[in-house]
């Protein structure tokens, strides 16, 4: 993960291809070092791509990862659950907007 911020950050300060030495001077500079193979690896998989579609690239498969959250609405809805959570949730939401406890409200 160092490798690929480091690559970011050089592709943002205006290095268009950023190289294994570049990398490594910049993370060496906040005195991270890392796995050589791990860098090989992640310049070969960046080769010939650009940032756009590398991002592109990784946000759909992001798409396709579970969640915590999801697990857990998922669990919920298994159980037979899914309507009471979600009666919950709209009554705490509900107590949170109201100001009927503070005794006044926000722009009086």
């Amino acid at each position: 993960m160092n490798f690929l911020a480091a690559y970011l950050l050089l592709v943002a300060g205006g290095n268009t291809a950023p190289t294994a030495a570049d990398i490594k001077k910049l993370l060496g500079t906040v005195g991270v070092e890392g796995e050589e193979s791990r860098l090989t690896a992640l310049l070969a998989g960046l080769e010939g791509k650009s940032l756009d579609e590398v991002i592109i690239e990784g946000s759909s498969k992001l798409a396709s990862v579970s969640s915590g959250g999801a697990a857990v609405a998922g669990a919920a809805a298994a159980a037979g659950g899914a309507d009471a959570a979600a009666e919950e949730e709209a009554k705490e939401e509900e107590k949170e907007e109201s100001d009927d406890d503070m005794g006044f409200g926000l722009f009086d």
